[in-house]
C-alpha cells in the first residue's frame, strides 16, 4: 500500500487561513467544528485501463459522522464546492469553524467567499503538517481499510457503490469507542435531544 502524505499545497493561493482549530479535535456541540478533505480510490482491471474517482466529505467533529459527501471523476472545485453546499443545505444555520488543508480549493477566493457567505470561520493546516487534520485522515484511513484496500473494483458503478454503502454503514451501525460505543448517528440523536 501506498501512503503519499500530506496534500501538497496550491501553488498560487489566493486565501491562506491561520490553523485555528490547531488540533483541537473535540467539539462540545453539534455544527461546531467541521473539517474536510478529498482522497483518490481506483479501479479497472488492467494498468492500461486503470482508473480513478475522487471522494470529498465533510466530517463533524462533535458526532465524527459525514455531514456530507460527493464522488467525482475530478479533484476540482466543482467537487469541493458540491460537498460544501451539500452540508450547508443539510445543516441550515450552522456557522462551524471549517477547517482544511492548504490545497488549492480551499485556498480558492471563491472558496473563502461561500465560507463568509454561510457565517463560517474558516481554519487551514499548516504546510507540511498532515497531523492538523487528523481526524479526516483517520476517516480515510479507516474507511479504506475496512472496504478498499485489497479488494480490486472493476468498475465505476461498483466502487461507487461500495463507498457509498460503506459510508451508510459508518454512520449508523459503526460503533466507535470515542463516541461511548454509539455510532455517529446514535450519537448525534443524543445531542440533538440534549441540546
Amino acid at each position: 500500500m501506498r501512503y503519499n502524505g500530506c496534500t501538497r499545497a496550491s501553488n498560487n493561493p489566493a486565501f491562506i487561513a491561520e490553523n485555528i482549530l490547531n488540533r483541537e479535535f473535540k467539539a462540545e456541540h453539534l455544527n461546531e467544528k467541521w473539517v474536510t478533505d478529498v482522497t483518490e480510490f481506483k479501479y479497472g482491471n488492467t494498468l492500461d485501463s486503470v482508473h480513478k474517482v475522487y471522494l470529498s466529505a465533510i466530517l463533524d467533529l462533535c458526532d465524527r459522522r459525514p455531514v456530507a459527501y460527493v464522488i467525482g471523476d475530478s479533484n476540482n472545485n466543482a467537487l469541493v464546492f458540491e460537498t460544501f453546499d451539500k452540508a450547508v443545505k443539510a445543516n441550515p444555520g450552522a456557522h462551524p469553524i471549517f477547517h482544511s488543508d492548504r490545497g488549492y480549493q480551499y485556498t480558492s477566493r471563491r472558496f473563502h467567499q461561500k465560507l463568509e457567505e454561510a457565517g463560517m470561520v474558516q481554519s487551514m493546516s499548516r504546510v507540511a503538517h498532515c497531523t492538523d487534520n487528523g481526524v479526516m485522515e483517520g476517516f480515510w484511513g479507516i474507511l479504506k481499510r475496512e472496504m478498499y484496500y485489497g479488494k480490486k473494483f472493476e468498475s465505476r458503478e461498483e466502487l461507487e457503490k461500495a463507498i457509498t454503502e460503506y459510508i451508510d454503514y459508518y454512520t449508523n451501525d459503526r460503533p466507535q469507542r470515542g463516541l461511548g460505543v454509539l455510532t455517529p448517528m446514535e450519537f448525534h440523536e443524543k445531542q440533538r435531544l440534549a441540546a
